[in-house]
């Protein structure tokens, strides 16, 4: 059982980690997303997620960029909606 709670504690570090880190290659962009490597590997070949490519070799992702890549296309909870139909309504 104690194994189990190192091991456990370790793994919890490591994606703090990656938080830290502002460079990633895929098998840590996986590790940070939950995506499997395979995956990341095809959005790339589709080019539908940010990367970069240097000098055609490894690939590398900027995690702000992936943030925001992440993110994009939110949708609105039911109470944001109700507030901005509130905030339009008392405009007129």
């Amino acid at each position: 059982m104690e194994n189990e709670q190192i091991l456990h504690k370790l793994n919890r570090i490591e994606k703090f980690m990656f938080g830290l880190k502002d460079i990633l290659n895929p098998e840590e962009l996986s590790d940070y997303t939950g995506f499997k490597v395979s995956y990341i590997y095809k959005l790339v070949s589709q080019s539908k997620i940010p990367y970069s490519k240097p000098n055609n070799g490894a690939l590398f992702f900027d995690r702000k960029k992936i943030d925001d890549w992440l993110l994009q296309n939110p949708s609105k909870s039911e109470a944001e909606i109700r507030k901005e139909a509130f905030q339009y309504t008392r405009k007129k």
